[in-house]
């Protein structure tokens, strides 16, 4: 087993996914890029990567599916170890609860929650190998009801307490931790008065941005005594 550190990045390519592949880069590891429809956005980070001096590995799936998961894990198998996980692929759609149809309703769960539990089966053998950590991405809505956003803030919910499930079936030799962001990369198309009021909704007063979310995720890879455990990263959104 090599010394550099190998990272999986669900959903990597693009928005918050891409400052994770990117941060991790910076910070020394090798990472498999996983992606589904941003084949081109895919491409532009795998070159970023490389131009740190990094590995990087393109692995399209979709992470609700048995059998893109594990070519996804098969992607780290090839760089030799696997260090870290990061559940990062999410939907996040807008629906009125009572219009949510099964097929929606099913998609978001399959991605946002079905996805994170088969890539924790499948990556265990090689993070127990490393004895390596799992960090998944959740959101305030694991915290709060967003009745338009209903199977999104429930598979949310969901993945928060699987985290905690996780970090119990899985220690000691793996360590399982969630980061929940805030107000720190606005949606494609955010009106300005809404960007204005989740500002002025935060005790800092503030905007974050996609770095301190990186800042998190490292820190909990990097932790050997944290496990079952959130960081919100929010400005203090949730405290208003």
């Amino acid at each position: 087993m090599g010394d550099t550190k190998v990272a999986v990045v669900t959903g990597g390519a693009v928005r918050l996914g891409r400052a994770i592949t990117l941060g991790l880069a910076h910070a020394g590891y090798d990472v498999v890029i996983n992606y589904h429809r941003s084949g081109r956005a895919a491409d532009a980070v795998a070159a970023e990567v490389r131009a740190l001096g990094r590995r990087a590995e393109l692995a399209h799936g979709d992470v609700a599916c048995t059998r893109d998961v594990e070519a996804v894990v098969g992607r780290a198998r090839e760089l030799g170890r696997l260090d870290l996980l990061v559940n990062n692929a999410s939907l996040f759609e807008a629906r009125p609860l009572l219009e949510i149809s099964e097929e929606e309703w099913d998609r978001v769960l399959g991605v946002n929650l079905k996805g994170p539990f088969l890539m924790a089966q499948a990556a265990t053998p090689l993070l127990r190998e490393a004895r390596g950590c799992i960090v998944n991405i959740v959101d305030l809505s694991a915290f709060q009801p967003w009745p338009h956003f209903a199977h999104h803030a429930v598979s949310k919910a969901g993945l928060l307490h699987l985290t905690r499930v996780l970090a119990r079936a899985l220690g000691p030799e793996i360590r399982v931790n969630a980061v929940a962001p805030g107000p720190v990369l606005p949606p494609d198309r955010y009106p300005p008065e809404q960007i204005e009021r989740s500002r002025r909704a935060t005790v800092l007063g503030r905007w974050g941005s996609p770095e301190d979310v990186v800042r998190a995720v490292l820190f909990l890879a990097d932790s050997p005594y944290i496990t079952g455990e959130v960081v919100v990263v929010d400005g203090g959104r949730l405290l208003t």
